[in-house]
């Protein structure tokens, strides 16, 4: 232990073999992240100046959104800067956060899902008892705990892992990711402690999706009552069910590659299987909710016919 030299440095190794693509990739990442920052802050703004909007269901949105932004400015802006640098490092604190940003932006957006979930599941099978439940206090208790929650596990994970003695300093990715980190600790490291918290971490989160899972059974249930009621759900419940299903599909398969993956398939293949949570849904849920959301998708076409005008 006393010989090892305390890591303050790591080396991203996922874009060595970008060398003779350098400047299309910068190009495309670039455009991308302008798409993702368009598309979302067009869905937050119409939102917040529209009065009529100021509904649950569409504050979650615009909190969802928010969070979007969030994550993806956690990893494009050092990604844009390392395709222009001839040397792919990051510190050590920097590090921790991006490792901080990543974990909590997807747990957030695991937890506003789950409110949302709820919010439908109020809308459709308690529609009598909506507005006495989803009482903006209410709301924000649950926008908070959506929020904060994710902020204050991952602020211990991050503190127990920073406490560990490093032996390695090459990560084989795009971007720090918690996990990896750990890892990179020497082997007289004690990781019990990292361990404890990802398993509370992981019953917490999954209990979030069992929950969501439950209010759609009774959202199924009652919709296949009343024409009414498929219709709300159509509208309201398929653009979120759509955003669940692309979110969990891409983090668990980031997280099963993580832990049992092959370091055998191509760097490219490595690297978008790590970022496909970044590219993905960032885009795809505002595209999925300002089309199918009547209310905002009239305000966009709206909007577009003023200015042909």
């Amino acid at each position: 232990m006393d010989n090892v030299s305390i890591v303050r440095i790591f080396i991203l190794t996922g874009l060595n073999e970008t060398n003779n693509n350098r400047v299309a990739l910068f190009t495309l990442t670039l455009l991308y992240y302008c798409m993702i920052l368009f598309f979302n802050l067009t869905i937050i703004m119409i939102i917040i100046l529209d009065k009529n909007l100021h509904e649950p269901m569409y504050i979650l949105l615009c909190s969802f959104c928010m969070n979007g932004l969030y994550g993806t400015a956690g990893f494009y802006p050092k990604l844009i800067f390392d395709l222009l640098s001839s040397s792919h490092v990051i510190s050590y604190e920097a590090c921790l956060l991006q490792a901080f940003v990543m974990y909590s932006f997807a747990c957030s957006d695991l937890s506003i899902l789950a409110v949302m979930a709820y919010d439908r599941y109020l809308a459709i099978c308690r529609p009598l008892h909506y507005h006495s439940f989803m009482t903006k206090s209410r709301l924000s208790k649950m926008v908070c705990f959506s929020w904060i929650t994710p902020l204050c596990i991952f602020s211990i994970n991050i503190v127990l892992t920073s406490r560990l003695r490093l032996c390695t300093t090459n990560i084989q990715k795009l971007l720090c990711v918690n996990w990896i980190i750990v890892k990179l600790a020497c082997p007289d490291a004690n990781i019990i402690p990292n361990n404890i918290i990802a398993y509370f971490t992981m019953f917490l989160y999954v209990s979030h999706g069992l929950f969501v899972i439950w209010t759609y059974m009774h959202l199924i249930k009652t919709s296949v009552r009343s024409k009414d009621d498929r219709v709300k759900f159509m509208q309201t419940c398929v653009p979120h069910l759509a955003s669940l299903t692309t979110f969990v599909a891409t983090i668990i398969f980031d997280l099963m590659y993580m832990r049992f993956g092959s370091t055998d398939l191509p760097q490219s293949l490595q690297n978008f299987i790590s970022i496909e949570f970044l590219l993905i849904p960032p885009v795809l849920n505002p595209l999925i909710y300002g089309f199918k959301l009547t209310k905002i998708r009239h305000r966009i076409l709206g909007f577009v016919r003023v200015q042909r005008k």
